[in-house]
């Protein structure tokens, strides 16, 4: 069953609507951006995150990755074979 989507305002800007489902964090790519790129990654082990911006504009899974290795310093395996799935698949489109 499809979930319902539905427009609501920007949760940090308030200013662009944002498409969502139940239980999402309404927020815009523009502010996602910002937060996910506010940090530079140094740790060597999570080198793989450093990819091109497009991907993560394109792709809300990709930028809440990042977003958790920020929030923790750390990602699952689970969590890092899944972003790099992803990252293959969207390569593999272009």
């Amino acid at each position: 069953m499809a979930k319902a989507k539905f427009k609501q305002k920007c949760g940090v800007c308030k200013e662009n609507w944002v498409v969502i489902t139940y239980r999402e964090y309404p927020i815009c790519v523009d502010c996602h951006m910002k937060q996910i790129f506010s940090e530079e990654i140094t740790d060597k082990k999570f080198k793989f995150l450093d990819i091109d911006k497009k991907y993560y504009k394109n792709s809300r899974f990709l930028r809440n990755i990042r977003r958790s290795y920020l929030m923790y310093k750390e990602l699952t395996d689970k969590q890092i074979e899944a972003f790099k799935k992803a990252v293959k698949e969207m390569k593999s489109k272009k």
